[in-house]
């Protein structure tokens, strides 16, 4: 490797990028495809995780950046009764290809619980990644009252790297939830689609996610930051960037996954930080189908909603560094989490997990303002300090990884010398993933391919670097095109 890490263009649902896209299609797939008949084209970006991250869950304010790289869906109707679906590989030498049973879909839609449709995608590991489409179909089939009397062919092409912490998996939800949405008819406003496909990814793919991936990718706007309240989806505005900063993602190229251990132990431990604080609260609970219900009409079952300040001075001292899934199972019976279930053979971070969004949201909400305000250059710093509390508040969370860590580290010292950069941060779930890298405009982009340079040389790892945003699929609606 060179002096430059590999770098993604800004793309966006321009007619190049189409045609370009539907020559794919025909390339790869055009057997599959009948000739005179329409596709439905839809697209969706993956995002970058400025301020918030893991904090959406406990309902903090997040911002939110569509990245320019993005995933494609083709779909056309077909008179099969099965649902195929094909992607190709990421080094193009080979396709996946599975086909479903429309009739079989439709059963798990109408099962007793969703769990029926997760556990059927869970016995086949391989394909475990078409739950992010098929379930499209089970999600509206029962949520929505959708009617699916054909089945329907979708080639699935993706920019969004995997298991990078940039939202590869919702990108892929909502291109798949757009395209049936638009080629079935079916009525669906952007802030609908996205939690439709919260469900999907929690309830049939079984992954424990937030709402801001979906949201960003079906409401975010070019070189935007989007600007939502979790409680559970407040959508507060999108902010533009001050024209002197830049941001852009530099993936570490140790993969992350929101399905992880990791990942899921601290969302667990967050929601167990909860309910121990709702009983130190004396507050009204009792346990339903496994469930913590609470009865809080002051936080509302959100952490984010508690004043920092009140937090330590009236809570923390009384919440245990940690504690064992079955002491916590004994003493308090269940957590409010309904995608997530308490291991009696785990041990839970359960303070600095609790801790972590009470403080986040605070954190991103005097992001947000600076923002919004004329800022001199000891703001634009102050934006990169909130950026290192972050990072810091997620290594102790135990979300944290050696590699991240040292790119981070490394913009420390490029501010310190000067050389353009604000402030950094790990992104999304953690563990692995991409670091956020704020700087001045006219250098960010030199300083972070000067890092990533030598982070090749260090860890021999081949690092990308996420330029440039895109619109949302809300932005750029599918295409009908004649084949």
């Amino acid at each position: 490797m060179t002096g430059k890490s590999r770098t993604t263009p800004d793309a966006g649902g321009s007619p190049a990028d189409l045609e370009s896209f539907l020559q794919a299609v025909k390339r790869r797939v055009g057997g599959q495809f009948r000739a005179g008949n329409p596709i439905v084209i839809a697209r969706a970006p993956g995002r970058l995780d400025v301020m918030g991250g893991i904090a959406d869950y406990s309902g903090s304010l997040v911002l939110e950046m569509p990245l320019a790289v993005a995933t494609r869906v083709a779909l056309q109707q077909s008179e099969s009764a099965d649902i195929s679906i094909v992607s190709p590989s990421p080094d193009d030498s080979r396709s996946s290809e599975l086909s479903i049973s429309l009739t079989e879909l439709l059963a798990l839609a109408s099962s007793s619980s969703l769990e029926t449709a997760r556990a059927h995608f869970a016995r086949r590991p391989r394909d475990r990644w078409t739950a992010y489409i098929a379930g499209a179909f089970i999600v509206l089939a029962r949520e929505h009252g959708a009617r699916f009397s054909q089945g329907a062919t979708l080639y699935v092409e993706s920019g969004v790297p995997e298991g990078r912490g940039i939202g590869s998996s919702a990108a892929l939800e909502v291109a798949a939830m757009s395209a049936v949405a638009a080629a079935y008819s079916i009525p669906l406003e952007p802030r609908a689609l996205a939690l439709l496909c919260q469900k999907v990814e929690n309830e049939v793919a079984g992954a424990p996610c937030g709402v801001m991936d979906p949201m960003t990718s079906a409401c975010g706007e070019k070189n935007r930051l989007l600007a939502l309240r979790c409680r559970p989806c407040e959508l507060v505005g999108m902010i533009a960037l001050p024209t002197e900063v830049e941001i852009v993602g530099l993936d570490s190229s140790v993969k992350h996954s929101v399905a992880g251990d990791a990942y899921g132990r601290v969302r667990c431990a967050a929601f167990m930080g909860y309910r121990m604080l709702a009983q130190q609260r004396g507050l009204k609970v009792h346990i339903e189908n496994g469930r913590a219900i609470v009865d809080d009409p002051e936080w509302r079952g959100y952490l984010a909603a508690c004043d920092p300040d009140a937090y330590r001075a009236r809570f923390e001292s009384h919440l245990p560094e940690s504690m064992p899934g079955e002491e916590f199972l004994a003493r308090y019976g269940a957590s409010t989490d309904t995608v997530t279930s308490v291991d009696r053979e785990q041990s839970y971070p359960v303070r600095a997990a609790t801790r972590h969004p009470i403080e986040e949201n605070r954190r991103v909400e005097r992001f947000r303002e600076l923002l919004l305000e004329p800022l001199g250059r000891t703001d634009l710093f102050a934006l990169g300090d909130l950026m290192f509390e972050s990072h810091e508040s997620y290594s102790r969370c135990g979300l944290g990884c050696e590699e991240t860590d040292w790119i981070v580290e490394r913009v420390h010292q490029s501010r310190a010398s000067g050389e353009g950069l604000l402030g950094a941060k790990i992104t999304g779930g953690g563990s692995g993933g991409t670091v956020a890298i704020l700087g001045f405009r006219d250098r960010c982009v030199s300083a972070a391919q000067r890092i990533a340079a030598d982070y090749f040389k260090s860890s021999g790892r081949f690092p990308q670097l996420f330029i440039g945003s895109s619109p949302g699929a809300a932005t750029c609606p599918p295409q009908s095109i004649l084949f």
